[in-house]
């Protein structure tokens, strides 16, 4: 390609480049307004706000219920290292019962109903009937209704009895 060729296509594209530009974040534009996407951020938002409300009820509620020596609470425990670092015991074991908590809440409360309205609503699908069978001789895939195995020549029983 020769350089006034070159910058031939330059210009062009430029003089409609951003209306190229525009056209191209209308595919973007459908991504971003489809329903699922929408809706899995507004789940992410709400997750997250939700999971500080639950570290904060353990952090402040249910931790300093929990007694351990003296006047020490489960929040403040740690254990001491050497070079005067602190292993943070209980902050771990606040963020475990965290955890647990919003695990079972969302089992609880969204797990289980979707389940049950699953089962409830959806149709059950049918187990399939068998198209093959398997030659109890030398263990080879054959049709159903096969009176010989086409591998080893076996007489098969009718397909009723297997």
């Amino acid at each position: 390609m020769d350089r006034d060729s070159a910058f031939e296509t330059v210009r062009n594209v430029g003089s409609r480049g951003w209306r190229i530009g525009v056209d191209e974040l209308g595919g973007f534009r459908k991504f971003i307004l489809r329903g699922n996407v929408v809706d899995l951020a507004v789940g992410i938002v709400i997750g997250a706000a939700f999971t500080s409300v639950v570290t904060a009820f353990v952090k402040d509620i249910i931790t300093p219920l929990i007694p351990v020596t003296g006047n020490q609470n489960l929040a403040t425990l740690f254990i001491p290292l050497y070079g005067g670092g602190k292993l943070l015991v209980g902050d771990f074991i606040n963020a475990i019962i965290s955890f647990l908590i919003v695990a079972a809440i969302i089992y609880f409360f969204v797990v289980r109903p979707v389940t049950a309205l699953q089962d409830r609503f959806l149709p059950k699908k049918e187990p399939e009937t068998p198209h093959t069978k398997d030659c109890p001789f030398c263990l080879s895939t054959v049709p159903l209704k096969a009176t010989r195995c086409a591998y080893c020549t076996a007489q098969l029983p009718p397909a009723e009895e297997s």
